[in-house]
């Protein structure tokens, strides 16, 4: 009855929970949102940059912030002109001032300063993405590669088993006297090298699953799901790029610390310029004699600027830091322009590429194998062409599974230069 019961409930909740909600203890692998899902969680230099940018953002405040006021005490004439012995306790003392001094900066440095921490708050933040989208991309490559791989092997195994079976063909053939004991030979020679192809793809696999661990903070061994299909490409007209290079221009997280590097820059220099004016500092005194206020003082105090060769250095610094910010953002457009012009001209190559493949080669590829296969049959074609139009079998079905994982490791690019997910 219990056991029925059990039964009952996990039919129940299979059926009106999402696909994938019940496997909780499943490793993440098997689609690139499980990488990506694992990583936000967990890469540490993911969490430094967002630690670093929430430090830069609580910078903003005292940024701005007035000094802290200063208090003094100052005991006047603690011998009572040598009446008495020298003592601490204003009310024996000839007079105590008690001055309290507060610094204000001239006017408009306090703002510039704020401005400039909330800029650089902004350019953590953009770094801070920059350090997401090159971390999803690696990931979304990474899941690509081993797509591509878990169907290297896959081919690779059926044209193993293929090719067992061709070698059985040929040794019934040369049982009978109909063929070459070279056609044997050739059969077991090509299923060795196709074993020691699935032996370099498990070593690839290896390396590809410490690559993404390291990225999810897993130990290099833990184990991973193995890759399901590939999420589908964009359709052409959400690649245009026009569009697309308008949309990096404004989401792309390097630009965007640039652009906040330009505007500090500029804030800098402001407040560069700003220090040929003095800051001032207001005191107020209240004097006691015995135990009564019976004076009140008060203080102004500036510094003078005079030493202007060292001020027009400076200016002359922010000048450059400005100019130097302007240059480096225009390296990074034409960086990044050039890389969406190049991702994109890959993707359409991969789409033409699997089009191709799967209506004209691979129909071609094994018209030729199943004709050479029957001649061979026939005693009139040898092993060695069937082996050839064995291996254009396996040819053209690599480079369909290659085109698809190549559209998704330039969609990954793509989309680290954009900023977001298309």
């Amino acid at each position: 009855m219990k056991s029925s019961l059990v039964a009952g409930l996990t039919a129940l909740l299979a059926a009106f929970c999402p696909p994938g909600t019940l496997r909780a203890d499943e490793p993440p692998g098997r689609t690139a949102a499980s990488l990506l899902d694992h990583a936000r969680q967990s890469n540490p230099e993911y969490a430094s940059m967002r630690h670093e940018a929430d430090a830069a953002a609580e910078r903003v405040e005292p940024a701005g912030a007035l000094p802290d006021p200063r208090f003094r005490v100052e005991l006047m004439d603690i011998t009572r002109m040598g009446e008495q012995n020298p003592t601490l306790l204003p009310g024996r003392t000839g007079s105590t001032k008690y001055t309290l001094i507060q610094e204000l900066p001239w006017f408009g440095k306090r703002d510039l300063k704020r401005e400039i921490a909330g800029l650089e708050a902004d350019g953590a933040q953009g770094r801070a993405r920059g350090a997401w989208s090159e971390i999803a991309a690696r990931l979304k490559a990474a899941h690509a590669q081993r797509f591509l791989l878990a169907g290297n092997e896959r081919i690779t195994r059926e044209i193993l088993e293929l090719t067992a079976r061709l070698e059985r063909i040929a040794q019934a053939r040369y049982a009978g006297g109909l063929a070459m004991q070279q056609d044997v030979i050739l059969a077991q020679l090509e299923q060795t090298a196709m074993r020691n192809d699935l032996i370099m793809l498990e070593n690839e696999d290896g390396m590809l699953r410490a690559r993404i661990n390291m990225l999810l903070s897993r130990p290099a061994g833990a184990p991973l799901a193995d890759p399901e299909a590939l999420p589908p490409l964009p359709a052409p007209a959400r690649l245009d790029p026009v569009a697309l290079a308008e949309r990096a221009r404004g989401r792309n997280p390097r630009l965007f610390a640039e652009e906040a590097a330009i505007e500090t820059a500029r804030k800098r220099r402001e407040l560069a310029y700003s220090e040929r004016y003095p800051d001032f500092m207001l005191g107020v005194t209240p004097v006691q004699y015995r135990n009564r206020i019976r004076e009140w003082e008060l203080m102004v105090e500036f510094n003078i600027p005079l030493q202007q060769q060292s001020r027009r250095a400076m200016e002359r610094e922010s000048e450059a830091m400005l100019a130097a910010a302007i240059a480096r953002r225009e390296a990074v457009v034409n960086e990044v322009l050039s890389g969406l012009a190049e991702n994109l001209s890959g993707i359409e190559a991969a789409r033409r590429t699997e089009t191709l493949v799967r209506t004209s080669l691979l129909p071609q590829a094994e018209l030729a194998f199943h004709s050479a296969l029957a001649s061979y049959e026939h005693g009139r074609a040898d092993f060695a062409a069937l082996l050839e139009a064995q291996q254009r079998i396996r040819k053209a079905r690599l480079t369909e599974v290659k085109a698809q994982s190549d559209a998704r490791v330039r969609l990954a690019e793509i989309e680290r230069l954009l900023g977001e997910d298309l």
